[in-house]
């Protein structure tokens, strides 16, 4: 691929913004993966080895690499090195080698997955979502205010100290995703989130990456906040909305 075909790749705008670089010499496989990944939302530019990369990326941001190892010229791992100074851009590795030693190379230069060629265009799908959201719940917390408190239908809540009390100032505890979850609706009040978006705003490193996990993460956290509802005389705070997903139904505001 030229300069100038990677300059004027193919873009289809993804639902989540999120937007891929693929660098593989092989054009099948530049190919395969892009149409696989457009046709689940991401926007994918499809470069052929490190100089095309370094062309886009002078032109604009990514939310993640996908980056072969070997490849004529500077390999992947060159590359990696690279990517890793610059900082802030996922990186996931294929290496049609797939040794345990590559894998740890490429692990402990930076790299945030690797995957072994040729790979199952789902299992590269799963990877690349696990990743992001990794990366956004990392981006959050280092971005979190200092100090930030916020109130909803007689609620408090401690977003830096991960703290919630009830209308009666009674501490009530969540798990990690719990509070994860919470943090997702009180960011998006009044919105109908998809389970999709909230696995994106919510998923954590442990956490189980399909629907039905936040199904149940939903039930417990609604659970423990019904009495609020029952207490105010207001509606369920977490509504489940049919086909769509939920919505925070609570006015949220600084406490």
């Amino acid at each position: 691929m030229t300069l100038q075909e990677a300059h004027s790749a193919d873009m289809l705008a993804p639902m989540d913004g999120s937007r891929i670089l693929v660098v593989d010499d092989d054009a099948d496989i530049r190919t395969l993966l892009s149409d696989f990944l457009k046709q689940h939302g991401f926007a994918v530019t499809a470069v052929a080895d490190g100089a095309a990369m370094d062309h886009v990326l002078a032109a604009q941001d990514f939310d993640i690499a996908v980056l072969d190892v070997m490849m004529p010229g500077e390999d992947g791992l060159s590359i990696l090195r690279r990517l890793s100074a610059r900082g802030g851009l996922p990186v996931i590795m294929l290496s049609a080698i797939g040794s345990d030693i590559d894998r740890i190379v490429g692990l402990e230069m930076g790299a945030e997955d690797y995957l072994p060629k040729p790979c199952n265009p789902r299992e590269l799908l799963a990877r690349v979502r696990t990743v992001l959201r990794r990366h956004r719940r990392q981006v959050a917390e280092t971005a979190e205010p200092s100090g930030r408190k916020l109130r909803f239908a007689g609620w408090h809540v401690d977003m830096t100290g991960r703290l919630l009390t009830d209308p009666d100032n009674v501490v009530v505890t969540l798990t990690d995703g719990e509070f994860r979850l919470l943090r997702a609706f009180i960011d998006h009040p009044r919105r109908v989130l998809s389970r999709d978006q909230l696995l994106d705003y919510s998923a954590g490193n442990d956490s189980e990456s399909y629907d039905r996990a936040i199904d149940v993460q939903v039930s417990r956290l609604r659970r423990k906040l019904e009495r609020s509802a029952r207490t105010e005389g207001t509606d369920e705070l977490v509504r489940t909305i049919r086909n769509e997903g939920y919505m925070f139904t609570a006015e949220v505001r600084p406490a």
